[in-house]
């Protein structure tokens, strides 16, 4: 396992004709003057991108014929190809997207009673390797591209203005919890939060962003006093479960994981969730909950527990019993630590928390 570095990569789009999804009003007004046009036209432009979710020149009506030819010459839009979608009877939806490259990531839009969700990948693939995690199984391809994570986001909104059953139409909520590590891909992520936030006017309270605990880029992204919620998997109580299950923690001790996240507190003034997957018989366990509850005692944090979700690559694990989840709640709320479990939605479509996985492309 190694860490991989935050690039920006889309090795096989030509540079005359990269995406205009990915970039902000202010560099589509510059476009507009760089290709002869008014700047105004780069914000109707920008309107079309993040608001009116336009997939074609073609359908942005108001701007001049001319102006619309240069940017076809010169750009792709950066809609991706929705390859599937799969649908639950709760209303998530599971899409499958390709991009121009040819490679291929999960996202999830997640539909609720007066509000609605997406869960974002980061990359396609990941190194980290949860050993609980369909993902972890699949390697490490390449990092997204910010308009390629906005893209994803763009996908889950048009389906819910034009397919879903909610009342809602727009996004509230943004997690970066799907495929990939989103801390090894940081300068990406962090251009992709203000994307969401500016341009589809998702508000930065509602962006979550996931990591399984790199302290530095933790420290790093604390830096930027964004007023997002950072979610740590923690997963174990204790240094040795956690090293069997989460292998960066060879490298990561819980202690400089836990400094960092206090770290975090003290930049942002944001509490941090810590997540924690329950797996039956492996860190469900009393011990488990009473040292984690130990780490947590006095800190300002919340507790995401999620009764693990069976995925087709992994066999050597089982959801915990209702009994064991009810007593390790117990342990954590008997010491007012916030608990919350989580509700899985979409696991029928291999949708929930650690089932996204891509196969192999068949040639």
């Amino acid at each position: 396992m190694k860490e991989q570095p935050s690039v920006i990569t889309s090795r096989s789009i030509p540079k005359s004709r990269r995406a205009l999804i990915g970039l902000t009003t202010e560099q589509l007004r510059e476009k507009s003057v760089e290709l002869g046009f008014e700047p105004f036209r780069g914000k109707q432009l920008a309107e079309w991108l993040y608001q009116k979710r336009a997939r074609t020149f073609d359908a942005m009506t108001n701007l001049p014929a001319a102006f619309r030819d240069a940017l076809s010459a010169n750009h792709t839009i950066g809609w991706p190809e929705v390859v599937s979608t799969s649908s639950a009877d709760d209303g998530t939806a599971k899409f499958l997207v390709e991009y121009a490259d040819g490679n291929r990531v999960e996202c999830v839009l997640l539909p609720y009673e007066g509000r609605a969700g997406v869960c974002l990948s980061s990359q396609v693939g990941c190194a980290a390797g949860c050993v609980f995690c369909a993902t972890g199984a699949m390697g490490f391809t390449r990092n997204l591209t910010p308009g390629e994570m906005v893209a994803q986001a763009l996908v889950a909104e048009d389906r819910l203005v034009t397919q879903s059953s909610s009342a809602t139409t727009r996004l509230s909520h943004v997690v970066f919890m799907g495929m990939g590590e989103p801390l090894w891909n940081l300068e990406n992520v962090i251009q992709a939060v203000y994307l969401l936030n500016e341009e589809m006017k998702i508000g930065m309270r509602g962006i979550t962003v996931s990591t399984v605990g790199i302290p530095p880029a933790m420290r790093t992204l604390a830096e930027e006093k964004l007023q997002i919620t950072l979610a740590v998997s923690l997963h174990a109580g204790t240094e040795e479960v956690r090293r069997q299950l989460v292998p960066v923690a060879r490298k990561y001790p819980m202690e400089s994981v836990f400094a960092a996240a206090d770290r975090y507190f003290d930049l942002t003034g944001r509490r941090v969730t810590y997540e924690y997957v329950l797996l039956g018989g492996v860190n469900d366990t009393k011990e488990e909950a009473t040292a984690l509850a130990a780490w947590l005692r006095g800190r300002p944090a919340h507790v995401n527990l999620i009764p693990w979700n069976p995925a087709r690559s992994i066999s050597e694990f089982k959801a915990p019993h209702r009994e064991a989840v009810a007593r390790f709640r117990n342990v954590l709320e008997s010491v007012q630590i916030p608990v919350t479990q989580r509700f899985e939605r979409g696991r029928g479509i291999d949708a929930a928390c650690g089932q996204l996985a891509i196969g192999k492309r068949r040639r």
